[in-house]
């Protein structure tokens, strides 16, 4: 997890409105039973937070996600979500316009709404036991690609292309050590997904 929090591409922030409660209604809704299985959280030997969740918004490559390291907040206001405008993958840039700077995943869920209209929301946890039984089990991006990077969003249209991602919604990130993903047509969809993986690996929830 030691690259988790750091953002690798150009981040424009405008600093502005936060999304309004309607907006991130489903965002806190489904947050809270992720951070409940330990999904989101904080890493407290690195300082670090980890996992961060999106909604897709009106206007075209607009999506709202939780801003950089919010993982310790179980369940964060308005103003912890702020809205990407624009993002160029090749160029590697986001722009972003709220009251927090966005995520450092920005660029992978960017990558991940660009491969269906249909996917409308997006999940990016952390598990340990999750990811090492199923790196290589589920469709799994290639070690070299890093995360937040081009080459991680041409691995997630390969594995969109080529694999079951494209149906079942759930990826692993091989160079991203204990991160995964999943999609939805709506954020109860893509949490559901993850959750279900917990009932059937991990213990139940605390």
């Amino acid at each position: 997890m030691t690259d988790e929090g750091y953002i690798k591409f150009d981040l424009e922030w405008v600093r502005s409105a936060a999304p309004d409660a309607l907006e991130t209604a489903a965002l806190r809704e489904w947050r809270r039973p992720l951070f409940d299985r330990g999904l989101i959280g904080h890493c407290r030997d690195l300082n670090l937070g980890y996992g961060n969740i999106s909604v897709r918004s009106q206007g075209i490559g607009h999506f709202i996600i939780s801003g950089t390291q919010t993982g310790h907040l179980r369940d964060p206001g308005e103003r912890s979500y702020t809205r990407v405008t624009a993002y160029d993958i090749a160029a590697n840039r986001v722009r972003c316009e709220g009251a927090i700077r966005a995520s450092s995943e920005s660029m992978t869920h960017a990558a991940l709404y660009e491969l269906s209209p249909n996917i409308n929301a997006v999940v990016h946890v952390h598990s340990a036991t999750l990811w090492q039984k199923l790196i290589d089990i589920l469709p799994t991006t290639a070690p070299s690609a890093a995360y937040g990077t081009p080459a991680m969003a041409g691995e997630f249209r390969r594995l969109y292309r080529d694999t079951a991602f494209a149906q079942d919604g759930i990826a692993i990130m091989a160079a991203h050590n204990e991160g995964i993903v999943s999609t939805g047509h709506n954020m109860a969809e893509a949490s559901r997904r993850i959750l279900a993986l917990c009932d059937k690996i991990l213990v139940p929830a605390r």
